[in-house]
């Protein structure tokens, strides 16, 4: 893996006059390149961060069909029980196909239909699982959407479980390429039930009878791309006539996680399509981004003068944060600190006296606090009677 080394740049500047510093990273050339894409919108954004490293219409607003299920099972894994048995309703039994043929009255553990979910996305165990959790699937869109709220995902509305296209009178149930992108991220990286997803998404077949055991069933898994590149953790296909061929995947290597997500990449007969513009944006990402350190916890800063203190004149000062993030060829990063030339007492030991805006082509990417290392009292009258007491006393 390629490492760029320019943590001994951040300490120089640290112990400069000037107030920040502007340098490049610079890499080897890349013989890959993102030419014309097939989707309408295409997003490739750093799994451990969400910094977007490419965008084709990022920010467009696109029916996301079956991706959708993505949201269906990280709320299902987060607020249900894998051990309850859930009964179909007639409603769901008439979902359109993709379907498993769930029939009304019939009983199946949840944690089994997780599998026909996420492995060949059956319409109608998304409502199954949709009814039993939220009660019905307008109660469980309204968890889908307050979740989406908490992950910041503002141009994200979640109608139906399955991503059938649907419309009310509040919108259409739609995300962006970089939403949904992120969407994944929270899902393999941040959820607290992120490794049971990851299990379920990576599964090839599954198994699984009713719970009366009067019918079984075996799925398969439809992500083709966990075997078109090694470390995939989690992928989701989708179409519907509006949202036409959608795809989000997420995938690792050399301690390198990206996810790509894609909305409207072409419609019957261009299934493939997917498939390409992936591999072209997942190339791209690893060939051009790697690991840049730009912090590490403990350094020290600059003294810091403290007039009228005591015990000391001045004072050091330290940062507390490891910063390390995928940096591509030839992009500029840019440190300003602001750190004060004195404070004045009482200091205590721990408090923050400034910070450093960490910018990734003159957009902030993150601000990091400045810490004192000591505490430090007023030289006033209380001081100096504690002198002459210790002294004669």
């Amino acid at each position: 893996m390629k490492k760029f080394k320019v943590f001994t740049i951040f300490l120089a500047i640290i112990f400069s006059l000037t107030n920040s510093i502007t340098f490049k990273v610079f890499a080897e050339e890349s013989s890959v390149e993102i030419g014309n894409l097939y989707a309408l919108s295409a997003a490739l954004i750093d799994g451990d961060t969400g910094r977007v490293l490419y965008e084709k219409e990022g920010n467009k607003v696109r029916p996301m069909a079956s991706t959708t299920k993505i949201m269906t099972l990280i709320i299902a894994l987060e607020y249900g029980n894998s051990d309850d048995i859930i009964t179909v309703s007639s409603y769901a039994s008439k979902m359109p196909a993709v379907k498993l043929g769930i029939r009304e009255g019939e009983q199946y553990k949840l944690s089994d239909l997780y599998y026909s979910l996420m492995l060949e996305s059956h319409n109608d165990v998304a409502v199954a699982i949709a009814e039993h959790i939220g009660g019905d699937v307008k109660g469980f869109s309204a968890m889908m959407n307050k979740k989406a709220m908490e992950l910041g995902l503002t141009n994200t509305y979640f109608i139906t479980a399955n991503g059938l296209d649907a419309s009310d009178e509040f919108g259409t149930h739609s995300t962006t390429s970089i939403e949904l992108a992120r969407l994944m991220k929270y899902c393999v990286m941040e959820s607290p039930k992120r490794e049971e997803f990851k299990a379920i998404c990576q599964t090839p077949n599954y198994s699984f009878t009713d719970y009366e055991k009067n019918r079984s069933f075996d799925v398969s898994n439809k992500n083709a791309f966990l075997n078109m590149m090694d470390g995939v953790l989690a992928g989701k296909t989708g179409f519907t006539a509006d949202a036409g061929y959608c795809y989000v995947v997420s995938v690792t290597r050399d301690d390198r996680t990206l996810i790509v997500a894609l909305l409207g990449c072409g419609w019957p007969n261009n299934k493939s399509y997917k498939w390409k513009d992936t591999k072209t944006l997942l190339e791209y990402g690893f060939d051009n981004y790697n690991i840049t350190q730009i912090t590490d916890s403990g350094t020290p800063m600059k003294n810091i003068n403290i007039p009228n203190g005591t015990p000391l004149d001045n004072i050091d000062t330290y940062i507390n944060d490891y910063v390390s993030i995928l940096i591509g060829k030839n992009e500029t990063i840019k440190l300003n600190y602001h750190i004060p030339m004195q404070i004045l007492p009482p200091i205590r030991a721990g408090d923050i006296v400034g910070h450093i805006d960490i910018l990734i082509n003159d957009k902030t990417f993150r601000t990091i606090n400045v810490y004192v290392s000591s505490s430090i009292e007023v030289k006033d009258y209380k001081y100096y009677i504690k002198i002459i007491l210790n002294t004669f006393f």
